[in-house]
């Protein structure tokens, strides 16, 4: 996906609020489909802590966290209770957004640019789970994808290398 194109996108946020990408231009992003009854749901706490370590009030580093019903029916909750569970649950304070789909026919069209980008040339379901993660570099290529299975404390290494201006190695 081009720059020009993650950063044109908009979505709602968890309260219904627009919210535009073009805000995210010269910071990393991780994009993350999120559910509150998965076995990985528990990334929660190393999402946040990532996002605390490396959001340098904004500066550097944000986490987008997309709720997703689309796996085993994991997420079955309004917004306002997502809401509610991340903070209460695992204090997140990294941006929710508006529950979506990220496969199929009816992915939001942020997921649907995102996986022509960077798809998963193994499988069928273009994402296999929850929590399959997105790494967005400063200018809004789709530099690396993570799946579910690789938690955020297996990926602070290349955070920490990008924030730092490394690159990272393919």
């Amino acid at each position: 996906m081009s720059a020009e194109h993650f950063h044109a996108q908009k979505v709602k946020d968890i309260t219904g609020q627009e919210y535009k990408l073009d805000q995210l231009k010269g910071k990393f992003v991780l994009v993350v489909n999120v559910a509150s009854k998965c076995g990985f749901t528990k990334q929660y706490t190393g999402l946040e802590k990532l996002y605390q370590d490396y959001n340098n009030n904004g500066q550097d580093f944000v986490i987008l966290g997309f709720p997703c019903n689309q796996f085993g029916s994991q997420e079955p909750d309004t917004e306002e209770n997502i809401q509610k569970f991340c903070k209460n649950t695992y204090n997140v304070s990294f941006p929710l957004f508006s529950k979506i789909e990220v496969n199929g026919s009816n992915a939001d069209p942020l997921y649907s640019k995102v996986l022509n980008t960077f798809p998963d040339p193994k499988k069928d379901n273009p994402i296999k789970w929850n929590f399959t993660k997105f790494l967005i570099d400063r200018e809004g290529n789709i530099i690396k994808r993570y799946e579910p299975n690789e938690t955020p404390e297996s990926i602070e290494g290349d955070i920490s290398k990008l924030v730092k201006g490394e690159t990272l190695s393919q």
